[in-house]
């Protein structure tokens, strides 16, 4: 099984876009617009809470609350790496 890297830092940017940086090195971008019409992650609307997100203890992914989080799996493979 392939390990996939942790989380080391997010930053919530502009327009819905995360910026990511895994324990690798690896810098992507994630972006969370198309979440954002499912009922799950409709709190992130609003852009004070959106800000609000922090990387999840020994970053398996990060979270907003305890009901909208996002694991470390999803970004890696989803997100777009940064050159």
């Amino acid at each position: 099984m392939l390990m996939v890297p942790r989380v080391r830092q997010v930053q919530a940017c502009d327009n819905y876009v995360l910026h990511i940086t895994f324990d690798n090195g690896v810098t992507k971008l994630y972006d969370l617009k198309p979440k954002l019409s499912d009922e799950r992650f409709s709190i992130l609307r609003d852009r004070g809470f959106f800000k609000a997100v922090q990387v999840d203890g020994g970053g398996f992914g990060f979270s907003w609350n305890d009901d909208v989080d996002l694991s470390e799996n999803e970004l890696w493979t989803k997100g777009k790496e940064l050159n």
